[in-house]
């Protein structure tokens, strides 16, 4: 068997790798017991339970190797429920929580290209594991696990039911299934060939268009990733409905691979990421929902959020990069929402996870009940708070980990004091270098942990700002 290149690292969510090379079978059923072992080590053993479910997304040979992870946890000792079919990663969560499992093991790869596939780690309590967690499963992959004298049970599970019931718990269902029955409301929704495959159909019944819902391991040559340049399919159909139908409001939904992060379309389809949704989302649930608590952002979220938030008298708490530090926030404070950038948003009255199904219905419902395209409901949160910005983010890919961390040294030694003409006011290294400058705009710079790339996110005035922003951050990288 030839010896894959990297050792076996958990990232921002779970363990990832290319299929064949670092993600195999004969690692994951080395990876797999151990995970089981340390859930059950940690405080999650709380529950009193030795029941691990299991779950896996559409990709290439996703339901084998989550039968893999079945029968090497099972032969550890524990108890396995076996989804019976894809779904979405939140509703594995809920299932470990729902059923008072110690956690659960999902197979997913969420946004990365199709050669890709992962493991997700979650705990009892319904989200991701935290950092100290995963450090332990890496610690222990040499020592392993034994095989039990008597090896657990393995039972099916149908995750989708229980999901379902709960969502549909949360949300008007019967005023946005009005509203698009209809022809008030006409929604798209583009599952990326991910496991948000008829989801949104099981919750609202007829009326869901929906594009990419065939299974396609390689994600028609892209990546399942809710981005403007994987988008084509879904504007052109949302440009094409506009020009034969100018009123009533349209959306468009996008899902990515595992369903945990979510983007839209407005009726005039241009793309709107959770930099918009989230202030959308803090007004919609506190002015017509009564909802209150702490937000929680990222330090990568746009500075509209906080603006909204004290709109509604919110406090704000601000945490790395990383749903995961989001979700560790919401195990000890009163939260009303945590969103990330990259579109990954959850609530503090469902589980401690990002969850793009509820994501999208909290966001129908706010176009139902305001009556208002969801770019128009943005404009008006802009003008409630005198706030008006433009985001974008590019990914850069470095020659190699040394230039990465020359790159690193240089803004440890030598600080900048300018960038793109703007004096830096402020720097703040929560999470990488995160520059405030002197037209109230921000540059970030931030490296990948596991690969040479330089993540550049920017927020300022306008666009044009932006694009002369982030083009400058990449000549200093280059």
């Amino acid at each position: 068997m030839p010896v894959a290149a990297n050792a076996i690292k958990f990232g921002t969510d779970g363990w990832r790798g290319v299929i064949g090379d670092d993600f195999t079978f004969e690692r994951l059923a080395l990876v797999a017991p151990v995970a089981a072992q340390v859930l059950y080590n940690t405080y999650y053993s709380t529950v009193g339970s030795k029941t691990i479910v299991v779950g896996y997304d559409r990709r290439f040979m996703a339901e084998k190797f989550a039968q893999t992870v079945a029968d090497t946890v099972s032969a550890a000792g524990f108890d396995v429920l076996l989804s019976e079919s894809y779904a979405p990663t939140p509703a594995f969560s809920w299932a470990a929580k729902d059923l008072n499992a110690l956690g659960a093991l999902v197979i997913t790869a969420s946004h990365n290209p199709g050669t890709y596939l992962g493991l997700k780690v979650k705990g009892a309590f319904g989200g991701s594991v935290p950092p100290e967690v995963t450090q332990e499963i890496e610690r222990l992959l040499s020592e392993g696990v034994p095989v039990a004298e008597k090896p657990g049970k393995q039972e099916d599970l149908n995750p989708w039911p229980s999901y379902i019931t709960a969502l549909k718990a949360k949300v008007n269902i019967s005023k946005i299934q009005a509203a698009i029955a209809s022809g008030k409301l006409t929604l798209f929704v583009d599952v990326m060939h991910g496991a948000a495959a008829g989801g949104l159909a099981q919750l609202l019944g007829d009326g869901v268009q929906e594009i990419n819902s065939d299974r396609d391991p390689l994600f028609a040559g892209g990546a399942p990733e809710p981005l403007p340049k994987y988008l084509a399919g879904l504007f052109s159909v949302m440009k094409t409905y506009r020009q034969s139908n100018q009123s009533g409001l349209a959306v468009g939904l996008v899902f990515d691979g595992d369903c945990d992060r979510i983007a839209a379309v407005d009726g005039n389809a241009n793309f709107l990421s959770s930099q918009i949704l989230i202030p959308i989302l803090i007004d919609h649930l506190t002015q017509r929902r009564n909802f209150s608590g702490e937000i929680v952002k990222t330090v990568s979220g746009s500075d509209l959020i906080p603006r909204v938030a004290a709109l509604h008298n919110l406090p704000v708490f601000e945490t790395p990069v990383g749903y995961k530090y989001i979700a560790d926030r919401m195990l000890v404070a009163d939260v009303l929402l945590g969103g990330e950038e990259s579109g990954g948003i959850g609530y503090g009255s469902h589980i401690p996870e990002r969850d793009a199904l509820l994501s999208a219905l909290y966001v129908l419902e706010a176009i139902v009940e305001s009556e208002l395209d969801l770019s128009a409901y943005y404009q008006s949160l802009q003008a409630k708070t005198g706030f008006t910005s433009a985001y974008d983010r590019i990914d850069l890919p470095l020659a190699s980990m040394d230039v990465r961390s020359r790159l690193l040294q240089q803004l440890q030694t030598q600080p900048l004091t300018e960038i793109a003409g703007q004096k830096v006011t402020d720097c703040q290294t929560i999470d990488g270098y995160k520059f405030r400058l002197a037209d109230n705009s921000w540059l970030m710079i931030r490296f990948s942990g596991t690969e040479p790339v330089l993540r550049l996110y920017c927020e300022a005035p306008n666009l044009k700002q932006v694009h002369q922003t982030l083009a400058w951050a990449k000549n200093w990288a280059e």
